[in-house]
């Protein structure tokens, strides 16, 4: 493990996957260090589940000719916020749409789509879904956007429209009237700050940012890729089309995914594949390896949430990481440890944990075909 592990605040939840004589999945789950009210931001993970609940949303709806597909515009009504016109492109990638909001979310992380599906969803639904389904103390309150905690309460006018320009269906703005309060109480971090091009010698304050522990968004994951391992109370109401979709966007890479907007080298195969890979663009992607997963990089905080299927070995498994790399302590100044920590870290981590499963004997070895095939 890393030296100094408790600066660098390392969290680790691995989880292995034997199968039954039908192929069902049974979890055993490992930790180091886990804490979920240790807090520290979640960053991107966020997305995975804003992407869920907005292809639920879709399905609530049951509005004809509004799914994933459908042009989505986004209105004004309150400050911080922003308009996304409606507009039919030619290249249909380039379009408003839930399922490419979702796709950039989660083959490079995007931050402007996620605020485009916050903002579909609004601040209270998000929160009161997420209870429901058992994750009461998660905290998804802000956009990726410099707004107030105020402002981060009110959500844009949304509207859904035919290529044509047809309306299909319009909701106003919503505004959460009792502000959400920390489930951890007030969170410091840090003994200073930049702000505004200088430094402030106070910690920096969490209370009012997004929180989402690690064992939670490790359980989102498995409810959305092993639905029928979790209790019905704790599955997202997503059809098979949706699972489908959800998995294939995990496990793409930019160039994989043949999405127009993503073909440059800016965005190599190993551009948001921490665990394994490190994200080096130098990376040869492993045969018969794929990594479904979700990441976070923000204010020296480094997570990766993923479970790795291999075709070639068939082996699988879940591991989930986060660690701090901040030396110095200040927050915002772009001095953070990534490249030269917490990304070769990660990256061992994921290849350790791999080759551990290769040899790990198992009673059934995983049939990973129709995972496989389904793309």
């Amino acid at each position: 493990m890393l030296a100094h592990s408790a600066r660098h605040e390392l969290q680790i939840i691995y989880t292995q996957i034997d199968r039954d004589a039908q192929n069902n999945p049974r979890f055993t789950t490992h930790t180091y260090h886990v804490n979920p009210r240790q807090y520290f931001n979640p960053a991107s993970l966020v997305k995975l589940p804003v992407a869920a609940l907005a292809l639920e949303k879709l399905n609530d709806l049951n509005k004809p000719g509004v799914n994933r597909h459908t042009i989505m515009a986004t209105g004004t009504a309150f400050r911080c916020q922003t308009p996304v016109p409606f507009t039919a492109p030619a290249d249909s990638d380039r379009a408003a749409t839930v399922g490419n909001y979702i796709k950039r979310m989660l083959l490079v992380s995007d931050n402007v789509a996620y605020n485009r599906l916050y903002e579909f969803l609004g601040q209270r639904p998000i929160n009161e879904r997420l209870a429901q389904l058992g994750y009461p103390n998660a905290r998804i309150t802000r956009r990726f956007a410099p707004c107030d905690t105020a402002a981060n309460r009110y959500t844009n006018p949304i509207s859904f429209y035919s290529r044509r320009g047809d309306t299909l269906y319009m909701e106003a703005g919503k505004v959460n009237s009792i502000p959400y309060t920390s489930p951890l109480g007030r969170l410091q971090k840090g003994r200073g700050y930049q702000a505004g091009g200088r430094l402030i010698n106070q910690p920096y304050d969490f209370t009012t940012a997004n929180q989402l522990s690690l064992p939670d968004v490790t359980a989102i994951l498995q409810s959305i890729l092993f639905p029928s391992s979790v209790s019905p109370q704790q599955r997202f109401r997503l059809n098979s089309d949706d699972h489908a979709f959800f998995r294939h966007y995990l496990y793409a890479t930019p160039h994989q995914a043949k999405f127009s907007l993503y073909a440059s080298s800016r965005y190599f195969d190993a551009y948001k594949k921490y665990l394994y890979y490190g994200r080096n663009p130098e990376s040869v992607s492993m045969p018969g390896l794929r990594i479904y997963n979700v990441v976070g990089m923000s204010h020296g905080y480094l997570a990766d949430v993923a479970y790795f299927a291999d075709s070639l070995n068939r082996c699988e498994f879940m591991l989930s990481a986060v660690l701090y790399v901040n030396q110095d302590g200040i927050l915002n100044d772009g001095a953070y440890e990534y490249e030269s920590v917490g990304l070769p870290f990660l990256a061992g981590l994921g290849s350790l944990i791999h080759q551990y499963e290769v040899k790990r004997p198992h009673e059934r070895r995983p049939d990973l075909t129709a995972l496989f095939e389904a793309d």
